[in-house]
């Protein structure tokens, strides 16, 4: 008689993590990470350019997943995850180090308003993103909010002004950032804006001017430069208001 063979088990199909795009994303959370000990240690000019950093990091991971056909779900968790602590809890506990110690509950008050608000954009991107017009942001971009706020600070620095000399100018600018990402505005996201496609040779030229621009005073163009983001969404709803509404006809 034939001895019965034991059942051989199951084997379980391993999912891959594609590692270009993650990569990137694990680099912008090092710099939030990187933000929020440089912020412990009263390095806040250093903190804020890490912020900056894992902007432009953050930025970079979604198009190379697009470019390389390399998108999936762990990413886009990972990524959210990552903007949280970038551009979430890195600018909110910068702020508090900065200017909100001596302000006392009102100062760490102001940090979680910032806080909460860049955790429900999070969530309200994800829950949105497939009913959403791609054009437009609903509500300031996290990356944004934390640049206007980092830009702050490094400005603020760089010209020789400390966190408790203004630190209810502060305070206000980061309650204004947190409100405008849980905000109904509208902000253009350049989505659209196709890199493959060619342009005129005054384009080449206007950026090359633009990185002139940015790299003879970085600290005071980039935050001139969000603050400008930060309002566009409230230029953009005032124009909505003063268009006439189109009034239906009387019934013949």
């Amino acid at each position: 008689m034939n001895d019965i063979n034991p059942r051989k088990p199951m084997s379980i199909r391993r999912r891959g993590i594609y590692l270009l795009p993650n990569l990137f994303t694990t680099a912008a959370l090092f710099s939030g990470f990187y933000a929020i000990v440089q912020g412990m240690n009263n390095r806040f000019e250093y903190a804020a350019v890490a912020i900056f950093i894992a902007m432009v990091l953050d930025g970079l991971d979604g198009r190379v997943a697009r470019m390389t056909h390399t998108q999936s779900e762990f990413g886009a968790e990972y990524d959210s995850l990552s903007d949280m602590v970038s551009f979430g809890v890195a600018p909110s506990l910068l702020m508090y180090e900065w200017a909100f110690r001596d302000l006392g509950k009102w100062g760490w008050f102001a940090a979680f308003i910032y806080c909460v608000c860049a955790a429900l954009r999070l969530a309200r991107f994800n829950a949105n993103i497939d009913v959403v017009d791609k054009r437009y942001f609903q509500g300031l971009p996290s990356p944004a909010a934390a640049a206007l706020v980092a830009g702050f600070v490094w400005v603020m620095q760089d010209i020789g002004y400390s966190g408790n000399d203004i630190r209810w100018y502060a305070a206000a600018l980061t309650v204004f950032a947190g409100l405008s990402m849980v905000s109904n505005l509208r902000f253009y996201s350049f989505k659209d804006f196709n890199l493959r496609k060619s342009v005129p040779f005054i384009v080449i030229f206007l950026l090359a001017m633009f990185f002139v621009v940015i790299s003879s005073y970085p600290a005071g163009v980039l935050f001139l430069l969000f603050l400008g983001y930060s309002l566009s969404g409230y230029a953009l709803w005032l124009l909505n208001l003063r268009k006439p509404k189109n009034k239906s006809l009387p019934p013949a």
